[in-house]
């Protein structure tokens, strides 16, 4: 059995209005290895160049965390930071 690793992701989108599109693309994609999302309207009064922020918890195995990873890198506009829980 491959062992699986409770990972969170912060992510921070740049210009929500149009990078977000891409992000909640990636996230649908991937909803099996997502077991909670809270998403966090930093701006609630926006007109453009707004910013979001998004906290993953993810249960994968080390190989699903990496590429999932790699496929957030490619999308404009966001940063993310990657904690690996471990006993």
């Amino acid at each position: 059995m491959i062992k699986q690793q409770l990972v969170t992701i912060s992510i921070l989108v740049k210009n929500r209005q149009i990078n977000s599109q891409s992000l909640n693309k990636l996230l649908s994609l991937n909803g099996h290895i997502i077991m909670n999302r809270l998403g966090v309207n930093a701006e609630p009064v926006c007109v453009s160049n707004c910013f979001g922020l998004i906290v993953l918890v993810v249960k994968a195995n080390l190989g699903q965390i990496k590429k999932f990873e790699t496929e957030l890198k490619k999308i404009k506009g966001i940063t993310i930071k990657i904690s690996i829980m471990t006993k």
